[in-house]
This record gives structure tokens, C-alpha cells and sequence, in this order.
């Protein structure tokens, strides 16, 4: 290991050091499972802000969309990022106000307990139902996570790949485990910090390391649809692919994930007045943008790195690790450069660990709170749940790690399912549970059930038939979502007084 390598490393060491201990010192605070999963809904509005963009901008912001642009140029990645812009903002524009007041209301600390809340379910059907799909797509959600931290390690440092894999996740789980949910934001907050530097410094370095912005932007003019919105650059072709409207409205669709997103609705759920939401979304609708903005650029200014020689030529699932190539180059200019490369590269694993343990805490408080209290009706004492719940969350991530054994994977494809599946089985059921008075529990079970059947049928059915069919699971899983909730809703009795009473105590 060389030195520059040896001072990167230790940087990140002390970051992991670092969450390690804000897990340790947190885990006093954690003296009920509403603490543990919820943080008892004292969070401010930066942390709010902060925690929820981090634990929704996973390794895809440093990893995945530079990557992207790094092969195809700026029309793929372009309207993804467009449509999360705007899925953020409607997000917390929409939902978020609602969703904190509701909650509050019906006294629910998880995702799938506010479904049967809200609709009246004594049966917590929905519950179940909303819990098995969390488990189904947060797992391989979290083992995208685990992968990025191994391809970090093993791309820079010629560590082993499952070595470093399991190492990261040790510490995810170990921060998460000890102090919950307040771990989880506090941490996310400061890795939302950390990750704004890493891709401020990266971009910057890069395009001294390029020749200059003119070097930059005379490399993407110099390859054929590469800087078009109507046209993506082929590099195995090294020509101009068209890019369809269609095409365009499918990435577009990325942003309706946003509305079933369990790690980022819990955020709403716990911030500790609804008054402070506006300023909430404001930092969190900024950051988001600038991030994503740089991301992409940053795609664009290694690929004018490759073409003056700064880093070698990365294709297929390796172009995800461009950040990490110009955090390379970065580290031989000196100590202090070696140190700040490792500042990078741990906004790497921030990216990485700020969504895992939000997704974490999600998945195991399905197990605990929403299937064995909820939907099994069981009766446990308050500390043997608390250790059931951690229980759950550490043998989440062991499958996690099981399913993240392939260092192949691509973490956008991954990721890019998983966001999909949320969106579709839980964004048109919240929609409807926040502002359809008529909407019932037999529309939003059948609407839930068919988002998630969905978007297996299309993604592996439907969509190999390419042509008009080669749009993104996510779209026709949601349209049909929405729907059948209405259609089912409308064929089936209207839902108790008791449940439209709390409905319009909350709207108004």
C-alpha cells in the first residue's frame, strides 16, 4: 500500500470510527420501539431535511449517476434527475404536512401501521401486507449498499471485495443496531455534509485535471448525442442513439417513487412540528438539486479525464466507480490531498451507509412492529421487542450481505428496481390515503397488491418485448396501482364514519 493510499484510508477509518461511536452514545436514548424506530418525533427541521435527502440520495449520487453520464451523456441521466428534482419537491410539498399530522393522529410510528390506521383495518391486513413488500424490496436495496462500499474498497485499495463488503456492513449495522433512528438521522446529517464536500472537490479537481471547463465541454461536443436531451451517446458504437418520448416520459416516472419511499416518509413522520416542514423542504429541495446537478457533471468531466489520459477508460458496470479514479489521481498531489481524497471517498460511503440504515430500520420494523405486534397480534413486554427489532435488523443485513456477494451487480440497476417497487406498491395508496375521502381499505389492499405483482410481470415479462414496451416497471405498475385502488374503492362499501371523521379532522 502506498502512502497516499495508507493516508486515504485512515481517513475513512476515522469517519467510521466516528458513526460507530454517535451509535453508541445514542443507543441510552432508545427506551421504547417508538424511539427505536421513530426517534420519539423530536428531529429539527435541518436534520429532517438533511436525513431524508441523504437516505434517499444512496450510493446512485456517487456512484450511479456519474456513471451514467460517464457512458451515455446527459439525456438518460439528464431526465432522471429531472423527474427526482421534481418528486422531491411535490414530495414534501404534498405529502409531508399530511402525513405528520395523520400519523400523529392514529398514533403510528411505521409505514404500514398508518395504512391500517388510516383505513380502519382491525385486521392489519394492510399492515402484513405493506410489511412483506418493505422486507421484499428493501433487502436488495440494502445489498446494493453493501455492494458499493465493496467496490469502493476493492477498486482503490486492491482490498478484498466480500472483506470490505462485510466490514462496511459491520459498521452500518453496529450504529444502526446500538442507537436506532436518531443514529440513523444524526449520522445522515452528517454524511449529507460529507457528501456535498466530496462532490464539490471532485468536480473541481477534475476539471483542472481535464485541462480546464473548455476541455470539458469540448470532449461531450466532440462525442455524437452525448450533451442532447433527444439523443444519447452508444459507446460501444461510439455513435448517437435516439431517445424516444416516450423513453423520456418512462425516466421521468423516477420521480412518483418518491411518494412510496418508507425511509423518507419516516422523516415526515418524525419531525418534531409540522410548522417547520416548509423550511424542511426548501434545504432539502435545494441540496437535492445542486447534488444531483454536480453528480452528473462530474460523469461528464471524467470522461474528459479519460480522454486526456488523467484515468483509464471505464465501460459497463466500472463506470461507477469514476469518482473513485479521480479521488485516486487527487491523493498523489500530497498529504493534504491524500487526506482529502479520503474525505471523498468517504462521501462515498456516506452515500452508501445513510441510505442502508435508514432502509434497515425500515425493513426490521416491519418484522417486529407491523407482522408479529400488528398483523400476528402478539403480546411481548417492551424490552424484549426492542431486542427483537434489533435482532431483525441485523439478520435483514446478513441477507443483505448474502445477496450482495456478486461484486458484478450493478448498484443503479439495483437500486433502480427497488425505487420502482416502492413507488408503485406504496405511492398510489398514500396519495389516495392523504386526499381521497372516498378511497377504503379493499381499494388500497387490492391497489397495493397490484403495484408490487406489477412490477415483477413488467420488469421480466413485459419489458424484454422491447419496443413501446421498454419503459421503465415503474410507470405502467403505478398507473395500474391507482387504478385498481379507485375502481375497487368505488365497487365496495364506503369506509366507516369513524374513518372519514379522522380523515376530516386531519384535512382541515
Amino acid at each position: 500500500m502506498t502512502g497516499s493510499q495508507f493516508l486515504m484510508l485512515a481517513a475513512m477509518c476515522i469517519y467510521l470510527i466516528a458513526m460507530m461511536w454517535i451509535g453508541a452514545r445514542l443507543s441510552k436514548k432508545n427506551e421504547t420501539v417508538g424511539d427505536f424506530y421513530l426517534g420519539g418525533r423530536h428531529l429539527g427541521p435541518l436534520v429532517t431535511a438533511m436525513s431524508a435527502e441523504a437516505s434517499d440520495m444512496s450510493s446512485y449520487l456517487l456512484m450511479g449517476l456519474p456513471g451514467l453520464a460517464y457512458l451515455s451523456g446527459m439525456a438518460d441521466v439528464g431526465w432522471t434527475v429531472i423527474g427526482l428534482a421534481c418528486g422531491t419537491y411535490l414530495n414534501w410539498l404534498l405529502v409531508a404536512k399530511k402525513l405528520r399530522r395523520y400519523t400523529e393522529r392514529t398514533n403510528s410510528i411505521t409505514l404500514p401501521e398508518f395504512f391500517s390506521n388510516r383505513y380502519g383495518d382491525q385486521r392489519h391486513v394492510l399492515t402484513g401486507l405493506a410489511a412483506v413488500w418493505i422486507i421484499i424490496f428493501f433487502v436488495p436495496y440494502t445489498a446494493s449498499g453493501f455492494a458499493a462500499c465493496g467496490k469502493l474498497f476493492n477498486s482503490l485499495f486492491g482490498v478484498d471485495y466480500h472483506l470490505a463488503m462485510i466490514v462496511s456492513a459491520v459498521v452500518i449495522m453496529f450504529y444502526t443496531t446500538s442507537g436506532g433512528f436518531l443514529a440513523a438521522s444524526l449520522t445522515d446529517f452528517i454524511q449529507s455534509i460529507i457528501m456535498t464536500v466530496a462532490l464539490l472537490v471532485v468536480l473541481l479537481f477534475g476539471i483542472w485535471s481535464a485541462g480546464g471547463w473548455d476541455q470539458v465541454v469540448a470532449n461531450a461536443r466532440s462525442l455524437p448525442g452525448y450533451l442532447s436531451f433527444t439523443q444519447s451517446y452508444d459507446p460501444a458504437s461510439g455513435a448517437a442513439k435516439p431517445y424516444t418520448a416516450l423513453t423520456v416520459i418512462s425516466t421521468l416516472a423516477w420521480g412518483l417513487g418518491y411518494f412510496g419511499m418508507p425511509h423518507i416518509q419516516l422523516r415526515f413522520m418524525a419531525i418534531e412540528s409540522e410548522d417547520k416542514i416548509k423550511l424542511s423542504r426548501r434545504v432539502a429541495t435545494v441540496w437535492v438539486v445542486i447534488s444531483m446537478a454536480v453528480a452528473v457533471l462530474i460523469g461528464l468531466v471524467g470522461n474528459a479525464m479519460t480522454s486526456a489520459g488523467v484515468i483509464k477508460t471505464l465501460s459497463g458496470s466500472a463506470s461507477e466507480t469514476v469518482i473513485v479514479r479521480i479521488s485516486d489521481v487527487l491523493s498523489h498531489y500530497g498529504v493534504l490531498a491524500a487526506l482529502v481524497a479520503g474525505v471523498v471517498l468517504s462521501g462515498i460511503l456516506a452515500s452508501t451507509m445513510s441510505t442502508s440504515d435508514s432502509q434497515l430500520l425500515a425493513a426490521s420494523s416491519s418484522v417486529s412492529n407491523d407482522i408479529l405486534i400488528r398483523f400476528l397480534h402478539a403480546h411481548i413486554e417492551e424490552k424484549k421487542l426492542l431486542l427483537i427489532s434489533r435482532i431483525s435488523l441485523l439478520t435483514i443485513a446478513l441477507i443483505g450481505v448474502f445477496l450482495a456477494w456478486n461484486p458484478n451487480s450493478s448498484v443503479f440497476g439495483i437500486v433502480s428496481f427497488a425505487w420502482a417497487g416502492f413507488g408503485a406498491t406504496f405511492g398510489p395508496v398514500m396519495l389516495l390515503a392523504l386526499f381521497w375521502r372516498r378511497s377504503n381499505k379493499y381499494g388500497a389492499l387490492a391497489g397495493m397488491a397490484t403495484g408490487g405483482v406489477m412490477i415483477f410481470i413488467w420488469k421480466y415479462c413485459v419489458r424484454p418485448l422491447g419496443g413501446n414496451f421498454n419503459i421503465y416497471e415503474l410507470l405502467p405498475a403505478f398507473v395500474m396501482a391507482i387504478l385498481v385502488n379507485v375502481i375497487v374503492s368505488l365497487l365496495t362499501p364506503a369506509p366507516d364514519a369513524e374513518v372519514t371523521k379522522v380523515f376530516d379532522e386531519v384535512k382541515g
